[in-house]
This record gives structure tokens, C-alpha cells and sequence, in this order.
């Protein structure tokens, strides 16, 4: 956590209120929370202060939001708990737990508001990062051009996709959270796909059928797009959108986190089993190893 739906809910929250905004000041309360921040090129304070931010951007678990005039960003990585705010410019850090960096904000039609930088667990980061060019002439930071594009991407390339899933003997899950494969897929919204998809987890992914892998990326595309329309998921306060509100869609989970419960599908009682240091949900009566 976050997934791509979480993560995009965000971007489109920040976008109306940073947009266009100038950086009046930065306090950095905790040097954990800039630890992606390269120091050599300055301190990520003092060459924040005074730049124009433009519109936020997103690719897997990272948002950036591009400097005008520059080829320069600024990157947040949300990690497992980390969380973009806005508040009103007199909410004072201290006032909510684990503010790690405040930004305050000049816009020049909503005036003065701040971004709180909140991180319970601090492996989330933020950072100044320089803008590359990818193959398709869009920029993005350095530190996220080894990064997939997601499936809900305009540019996504599905034949790719599909093409490299026969070249790969390892697990088809292991293959969706790999995140130089295709981005924005965790381990919920694999299970959930791989559940809709009738696809075992750990199926080999070169022994899929074009027809199944097809079938497959369709599901991925509809269980993120329904996340999204939902706010996400949220099993408890670790995911909030910018305003400190829930997603719902743990209401609409079919297989994540319902160990014993019956399959909507079947009846089937879920199982759960553990998946490279995490676990993975699902029917083992639809979704055979095959």
C-alpha cells in the first residue's frame, strides 16, 4: 500500500491546489522523510523556496510535481504509509502525528495553503529530482525512469506486455509486482485481478494462453479503474486521500483479505498463503495451478 489507485487519487487531489502555486517556505522536520533527496545538489529546503510548481504527474508509487522553467521536480515516494495533506496555512505540524515536511503554498486564486509531508512508518521520501526524457519524449525524474508504465497509461503497450509474459517462467504475480513490467499493480489488486481472471498465483506466466493473458490485463484494467472510482482502499488510517478521507473499496474486494470467507463466485472458503514475504488470496477451486 498505496496502489496505483491510491496513489492517482492523490495526484488528482493535489493537482487543483498546487497547480500554478509558488513555495513561500519548506521545514524538513525529519531527515528521514528526504532521504531520496541527493545532497550535493543543495539543500532540498532552500532550493524549493520561491519556484512556481506545476501539474502533479504520476507512475507507479510516485508523484512528482514539475518546477516552471526548470528541468527539475518535485518527487514523493508514499512507500507503505506516507501521505500527502492540505491544510489551511495556520495548521501547525504539531498539531497531527508524523509530519515529517511542510510546504507552504502561495496559489494565486486559493492564497496560502500548506502540504503536509506524513509518514507513520518513514519509508516514504520526498525529494528534488531531475527531469529525463523517455523514448516517447515525456519527461519524468530520474529516479522513476526504470518504472513501467501502468495499464491505465494511454501509452501502455499491451502487445509488449503480452509478448514478455511468454519469455517469463517465473510466477504470474511475482511478474504483476514487478514493477519494471508493468507499474501500479500491488498486492491487492493483483489478487483481485488474478481472482477475476480465474488465474492461480502462481501459475508460471509463459504457460498462460495469449487469450488468458489478454483476459488477464482486461481485469487489472477494470479492478484498478473500479478502486479508483471508489477513492481506493483503506483498511484503516495508513491511506487517506488529500483531505484525510477513506477510499471505499474494501467493500468491493472479492478475494484481499477475505481468508475464509465464501468465494462470491463458487462458495469456496478463500485460502491464503504466504507470497514472497506478503501473502496471496484466493479461490482454490476457480483459480487452479494448471
Amino acid at each position: 500500500m498505496p496502489e496505483l489507485p491510491e496513489v492517482e487519487v492523490v495526484r488528482l487531489g493535489l493537482a487543483p491546489a498546487v497547480t500554478g502555486a509558488v513555495i513561500t517556505a519548506v521545514d524538513v522536520y525529519d531527515a528521514r522523510a528526504i532521504t531520496r533527496h541527493e545532497h550535493r545538489r543543495g539543500s532540498f529546503a532552500d532550493r524549493l523556496v520561491g519556484r512556481r510548481m506545476l501539474e502533479p504527474h504520476r507512475r507507479g508509487k510516485f508523484i512528482w510535481i514539475p518546477l516552471e522553467d526548470a528541468h527539475e521536480a518535485v518527487l514523493a515516494h508514499l512507500g507503505m504509509t506516507g501521505q500527502l495533506l492540505l491544510r489551511e496555512p495556520w495548521v501547525r505540524p504539531e498539531d497531527e502525528p508524523h509530519v515529517r515536511v511542510r510546504i507552504e503554498l502561495r496559489h494565486p486564486s486559493l492564497q496560502e495553503l500548506a502540504v503536509f509531508f506524513r509518514d507513520q512508518r518513514t519509508f516514504g521520501s520526498l525529494a528534488l529530482d531531475e527531469l529525463v526524457a523517455t523514448d516517447a519524449g515525456d519527461l519524468v525524474p530520474t529516479q522513476v525512469a526504470h518504472i513501467a508504465r501502468d495499464p491505465l497509461d494511454e501509452l501502455f503497450d499491451d502487445r509488449a506486455f503480452l509478448a514478455a509474459l511468454t519469455r517469463k517462467n517465473s510466477a504470474i504475480k511475482r511478474v504483476l509486482l514487478d514493477q519494471r513490467a508493468i507499474s501500479g499493480v500491488g498486492n491487492i489488486y493483483a489478487d483481485e485481478a488474478l481472482w477475476a481472471a480465474r488465474i492461480h498465483p502462481e501459475q508460471p506466466a509463459n504457460t498462460l494462453s495469449r487469450a488468458k493473458a489478454k483476459l488477464l490485463l482486461g481485469e487489472i484494467r477494470l479492478v484498478l479503474g473500479k478502486a479508483l472510482i471508489e477513492g481506493g482502499t483503506s483498511f484503516d488510517a495508513q491511506y487517506v486521500n488529500v483531505n484525510g478521507q477513506a477510499g471505499y473499496f474494501a467493500h468491493s474486494l472479492n478475494a484481499y483479505g477475505r481468508e475464509g470467507e465464501p468465494c462470491p463466485r463458487c462458495g469456496t472458503p478463500i485460502v491464503r498463503v504466504s507470497f514472497m514475504n506478503r501473502s496471496s488470496h484466493f479461490c482454490p477451486r476457480d483459480q487452479r495451478l494448471r
